[in-house]
């Protein structure tokens, strides 16, 4: 018998029916399980309020909503769909249908642990149980510690530890998928008045984006797609990853981000081509890849300060640019107007369609800090806002990182030239003629550094300084002497 008569599903960050943790659970335990996404208004409402209506992220999480929606269906079930606060509408609901219990994946952002303790507490008051589960990582929190018990700050020996479990235990038992389609007769019915009933992106007062124009496709279908192309791939991905004008990337960082695929998935098939000949080391370097996502998750569940502060206090003592100066580099790094063409090209990337490289990610990152003076928060709010794939443990992580402010972090005397970075990973030019198409007709010594060609190469291009394409913001052997200089509060407290 099961243990419940009926249940609520709620779909947040894992919008899809096979391999999902809580949605087994629920099925397993219910005799009828009813499933919920809401339109949480207290995420859209700042996005409205910041001016970006014209969100990939909202777009892709509707097209995926619609699709799971439709998947339900097949399966005899179907998805309500609320709009409103979520720690309101999961009890009205759950009260509504007279569920006994309510069935979701943890989330481990800081704001989304306080919600879900909120909701707990309102289901608890009223009777019903609050079930939650490990869905969007391999090892979660407290999973993967050092021999004294405690959280790992350094990443190579987490990665060790992380295999060094999957190793010895029952591999099977971390990467087996949750089933679904088994207890599939257990799916109620949407009530009547849901069917059909999932509001345009009008209604939620969003707009239509170049979604489609990019070829990205939401849902669980556009997830396997990327899969089964980055499959064929995976072998050349330690090779070909770090060029940003190659197909290397396995692209699915978005369908990770809403889980519209399970990271058990993914992690089991690298973890599987790890012994398949020519493919291994590709596999290998993306198994990391997928670990650091891992570890950066654990760093802010049990650092959540690192949300606001460096995750070294004494990073904090850094005197960053400030003013209307500061305001004028930030901006024009924003737009794609340093002067240096591998970073206006990785920006004008990211705003036109939401995506960044990740060895670009790292370029520009180390662009603001260490060459501008920027305060790594500003970047990490401007990616927060721009990129598709937005996480905030990753991205978190990976500006600190780039301010050595974090854990693990590059060294603060480490700072990128964005000159060498140019030549090393796009030697002909090719992706900052994409972006950059002003550039085009310069030859492949000087469109790494257009200052620096000679004035008849730059008319013969068609490039004037300061009209078609700005001059450098800044000198970068300047900026990092400066750098060195502003890092110093940090040598003299730490002895780094």
């Amino acid at each position: 018998m099961p243990q419940f008569e009926k249940s609520l599903a709620w779909f947040r960050r894992d919008l899809r029916i096979s391999d999902h943790s809580a949605l087994h659970h629920a099925l397993a335990s219910s005799a009828a399980v009813f499933c919920v996404f809401v339109f949480d208004t207290e995420i859209l409402q700042p996005l409205l309020d910041a001016g970006l209506s014209a969100d990939r992220r909202l777009e892709f999480i509707h097209g995926s909503v619609i699709e799971l929606d439709l998947e339900l269906r097949k399966l005899g079930g179907g998805l309500i769909v609320r709009y409103g606060a979520a720690r309101d509408v999961i009890p009205a609901l759950a009260q509504h249908l007279g569920v006994n219990a309510v069935f979701s994946n943890h989330d481990y952002e800081p704001q989304a642990r306080q919600r879900d303790a909120d909701i707990a507490n309102m289901l608890a008051a009223d009777g019903r149980d609050w079930r939650s589960f490990k869905d969007q990582v391999i090892f979660e929190c407290d999973e993967v510690l050092t021999m004294a018990g405690q959280p790992f700050s350094v990443f190579t020996p987490y990665k060790n530890a992380w295999l060094k479990k999957l190793a010895t235990a029952d591999g099977s038992f971390f990467l087996k998928p949750y089933p679904i389609e088994k207890y599939a007769a257990r799916l109620a019915s949407s009530p009547a008045s849901q069917v059909g009933n999932i509001p345009n992106l009008e209604a939620l007062g969003f707009k239509h984006t170049n979604l489609q124009t990019l070829k990205i496709h939401p849902g669980m279908s556009g997830a396997a797609r990327l899969l089964e192309d980055f499959m064929v791939r995976i072998g050349q991905y330690d090779r070909n990853r770090d060029f940003p004008a190659i197909k290397g990337p396995s692209y699915l960082s978005i369908h990770l981000r809403f889980g519209t695929i399970s990271i058990r998935t993914l992690a089991r098939m690298a973890y599987q081509t790890l012994h398949q000949g020519d493919a291994a080391s590709g596999a290998a370097v993306w198994l990391s890849e997928l670990i650091w996502r891992d570890f950066y998750f654990m760093i802010l569940h049990h650092y959540p300060h690192v949300v606001q502060a460096a995750f070294k206090p004494d990073y904090d003592a850094i005197q960053w640019q400030s003013g209307e100066h500061a305001l004028a580099l930030f901006q024009a790094w924003c737009d794609g107007r340093t002067g240096y063409p591998l970073v206006d090209a990785a920006m004008l990337q990211l705003n036109q369609s939401g995506y960044m490289h990740n060895r670009l990610r790292m370029v520009v990152a180390s662009f603001l800090i260490k060459d501008l003076g920027i305060d790594w928060r500003w970047g990490e709010r401007y990616f927060a806002e721009r990129l598709n794939d937005f996480d905030l443990a990753a991205n978190n992580g990976g500006w600190q990182w780039a301010a050595s402010s974090g854990c693990d972090a590059q060294p603060y005397f480490r700072i990128f030239n964005p000159i060498t970075q140019s030549e090393k990973f796009d030697a002909d030019g090719k992706f900052i003629r994409r972006y950059l198409p002003q550039l085009s007709a310069l030859g492949n010594k000087h469109i790494h550094a257009p200052w620096l060609a000679p004035a008849q190469e730059l008319q013969k291009a068609g490039i004037s300084l300061g009209q078609n394409y700005p001059p450098p913001l800044v000198q970068h052997d300047e900026a990092r002497k400066a750098t060195l200089q502003r890092y110093a509060v940090v040598k003299k407290t730490t002895g780094e």
